[in-house]
C-alpha cells in the first residue's frame, strides 16, 4: 500500500513538473537554468520530507523530532493537496471544453469560477481538518452486548484511550483537555491501547503522567503500539507507566473481581501486519476459564484469531478511524480500509465483539477529516 501511494504521488509530481517545465522554457537562458535547478531542489526536499513522514524512518535517522515531524507533515500535505488538485483539474478539463463551446461568456465565467472553487476545496478541507476537527474531541458512548455476560459485569463502564501521539502536533495542554473529559465519565476500569507517542524524543513521561490522572475503580491497564516499537521505548514505556499507576500488559493477564464475577484482562504488544501467521501466538494461554476474557491489542486485525482463542471482547486502536474519511453512497472511504476491515466502531463475530476507537492524535498530516478524535466509553450489557 505504501508503494502504491508513493507511486501515485510520483506520477502526479511528474505530471506537474512537466507542466511547470513547459512554462519555464519561455524564460531566458540564465533564468531557465535557475528555474530548473529550483524545481529539482524542490523535488528533492519534498521526497526527503515524504520519507520523514514515516516515524520509523525518522527514528532510524535519529532526526530531530520537531524538524522531522514538521518537514514530513508539510511534504505530505503538499503531496496530498497537489495530487487532489491535479485529479480534479484533469476531470474538469473535458467537461469545461464541452460546456465552454456552447456557453455564452457570462455562463463560461461562472463555470470557470465553479471549477476554481472545486480545485481549491482540497486546501479548505485540509485546513479545516487541521485547525478544527483535529482537536474536536468527542465522547463516544457505546453499549456492547455480550452473550453470557456475568450479572456483576452487566453495566460495567469501560474507558478506552488510544493513539495519543503526544508530540509536535498534540500538546500537553490539549491532552489535559482529553484527560479532564475522561475523568468526568467515572469509569469502573480504564484502558490505553498504545501509541502514546510518535517517535523517539517525544514527551513519553508527560503523556503517561497525564494518563495517570484518570481515576477508575479498578485502575488503568494498557498495551504497546507500533510507535513504541519504532522508537525502541517498550521497556521505558512499561516502567514509566508503572510509576504513573498504569500496568502495561505484555503477553500477560490480570484477573479482576467485580462482585462474584471475574474480568480477565490480557494484553499483547503490537502485532505486525507483516506477521499475520504469528498473530497472538501463545495468547491462548492467557484465557482464564469461567471469566469474561478481554484482550488489549493495538492492532484490530487480530480480532478473528482472538475470537477463536476464546476472548469475548477485544479493544484496539491503530487505524485512527481512517483519520481522513470521505462518505460516498453511505460508505466511508479512507486509507485504513486498504489495510484492515476493522476501521472504527463495534464489530461482532459469533459470541465475540471488538471495538476499534478512532483515538486521540494524528500521524502523517496533522489533520482529521470525517474522523474526529474519540474518547471511548463502553458499557457492557448482557445480550
Amino acid at each position: 500500500m505504501d508503494f502504491l501511494v508513493a507511486l501515485i504521488f510520483l506520477i502526479a509530481q511528474w505530471r506537474l513538473a512537466a507542466l511547470v517545465l513547459r512554462r519555464i522554457r519561455r524564460l531566458e537562458r540564465g533564468l531557465h537554468t535557475l528555474a530548473v535547478f529550483a524545481l529539482v531542489l524542490f523535488g528533492v526536499l519534498v521526497a526527503a520530507g515524504y520519507a520523514c513522514s514515516f516515524s520509523e524512518v525518522t527514528a532510524w535517522l535519529r532526526f530531530p523530532r520537531s524538524i522531522g515531524a514538521v518537514w514530513g507533515a508539510a511534504a505530505l500535505c503538499y503531496l496530498l493537496i497537489s495530487t487532489a488538485v491535479l485529479i480534479v483539474a484533469m476531470a474538469l478539463r473535458p467537461l469545461q471544453r464541452h460546456l465552454n463551446a456552447k456557453a455564452d461568456p457570462g455562463r463560461r465565467r461562472a463555470l470557470n469560477l465553479a471549477g476554481n472553487a472545486l480545485m481549491a476545496s482540497p486546501f479548505a478541507l485540509v485546513a479545516y481538518g487541521g485547525l478544527v476537527q483535529r482537536t474536536n474531541y468527542q465522547v463516544t458512548e457505546t453499549d456492547v452486548p455480550l452473550a453470557g455476560l456475568p450479572a456483576d459485569l452487566d453495566g460495567l463502564r469501560v474507558l478506552q484511550l488510544s493513539d495519543i501521539h503526544l508530540g509536535t502536533f498534540l500538546s500537553e495542554r490539549e491532552l489535559a483537555r482529553v484527560i479532564d473529559a475522561a475523568c468526568e465519565l467515572r469509569p469502573h476500569i480504564a484502558f490505553a491501547t498504545g501509541d502514546f507517542i510518535s517517535t523517539r524524543g517525544d514527551p513519553l513521561e508527560v503523556c503517561l503522567r497525564q494518563l495517570g490522572r484518570v481515576k477508575a475503580d479498578a485502575g488503568m491497564f494498557g498495551c504497546l503500539g507500533n510507535h513504541e516499537r519504532y522508537a525502541h521505548v517498550q521497556a521505558q514505556t512499561t516502567e514509566l507507566a508503572a510509576r504513573a499507576g498504569i500496568r502495561i500488559l505484555r503477553g500477560e493477564a490480570q484477573q479482576l473481581r467485580f462482585g462474584n464475577s471475574v474480568l480477565n484482562v490480557a494484553g499483547v504488544d503490537y502485532q505486525s501486519l507483516l506477521d499475520q501467521e504469528e498473530y497472538l501466538k501463545g495468547a491462548e494461554r492467557l484465557v482464564y476459564p469461567g471469566a469474561l476474557n478481554l484482550l488489549l491489542s493495538h492492532n484490530p486485525d487480530v480480532f478473528p484469531v482472538a475470537a477463536g482463542q476464546g476472548y469475548h471482547l477485544v479493544l484496539a486502536g491503530h487505524t485512527h478511524g481512517g483519520q481522513v474519511t470521505v462518505e460516498i453512497l453511505d460508505q466511508g472511504i479512507n486509507p485504513a480500509r486498504f489495510f484492515t476491515p476493522y476501521v472504527r466502531g463495534l464489530y461482532r463475530m459469533d459470541r465475540a465483539a471488538a471495538y476499534v476507537t478512532r483515538g486521540i492524535g494524528t500521524i502523517g498530516i496533522p489533520a482529521r477529516i470525517g474522523a474526529p478524535p474519540e474518547i471511548t466509553l463502553l458499557r457492557l450489557r448482557k445480550a
